[in-house]
């Protein structure tokens, strides 16, 4: 799977470039209502969660399907890093044979091929949650400029999705992060993380849209679906 490989080619170079995942972290973390004992990550990468939890907790599972990323993972004697794709059956056949009271997911959920079938999933487990999810608000003059549709979902199904199944508390927030050059804005698109390494422009498309965007800044939107 060509995310998969791009996610561990640049897993070195991450985190210099996740400014705004860092900040879903934070929120994700801050909207967990116990300090939980037994945690579940789904879509963990290098390890923005576990590096921002500041309580004693008994044993952590980060799961991450690019291998490059959980190599970067802290690990300890309480940090179990497993390598798994949540679009699989079988990992969550995997994650039944665990012990969790908590389950978070930042930056990941909005690749899920099937989130319909992960909520599902998620409830029941039938434990807290805290879940940042990036919506079609983020790149949003990009995509609106280079005349193509953004591959995440909107936030509007989102909330309708999550009322399906988790029926928990639902907010978007927005960021916007400035570039001193439209080069920078590519590179960071490409090094993020935030695109999934999704190429969807030509070479030409590429160049126009180089020219042609207006802004020294991108948008980013972000579910944060937690529970009540």
């Amino acid at each position: 799977m060509k995310v998969k490989s791009e996610f561990s080619k640049y897993a070195y170079e991450y985190g210099k470039y996740n400014i705004i995942q860092q900040k879903v972290a934070v929120e994700v973390i801050q909207h967990m209502n116990t300090k939980a004992q037994y945690i579940l990550d789904l879509g963990c990468g290098r390890g923005a969660i576990v590096e921002k939890i500041d309580w004693e907790y008994q044993h952590f599972v980060g799961v991450d399907f690019a291998q490059g990323m959980l190599d970067l993972h802290p690990k300890s004697e309480k940090i179990e890093c497993l390598y798994g794709n949540f679009n699989d059956e079988s990992l969550f056949q995997i994650l039944g044979k665990y012990r969790f009271d908590y389950l978070v997911s930042a930056s990941a959920l909005q690749w899920a091929e099937d989130l319909e079938s992960i909520f599902q999933k998620i409830a029941q487990m039938n434990i807290p949650f805290s879940l940042g999810i990036f919506t079609a608000g983020t790149f949003e003059t990009l995509h609106k400029t280079a005349g193509i549709t953004s591959p995440l979902r909107d936030k509007d199904t989102l909330e309708i999705l999550q009322e399906k199944y988790l029926n928990a508390h639902f907010e978007v927030k927005k960021y916007s992060l400035a570039f001193e050059s439209i080069q920078d804005i590519f590179r960071y698109i490409k090094k993020s993380g935030v695109s999934g390494s999704r190429n969807v422009l030509s070479y030409k498309q590429m160049k126009t849209l180089m020219r042609e965007y207006p802004l020294k800044s991108l948008e980013f939107e972000v579910a944060f679906i937690y529970s009540r």
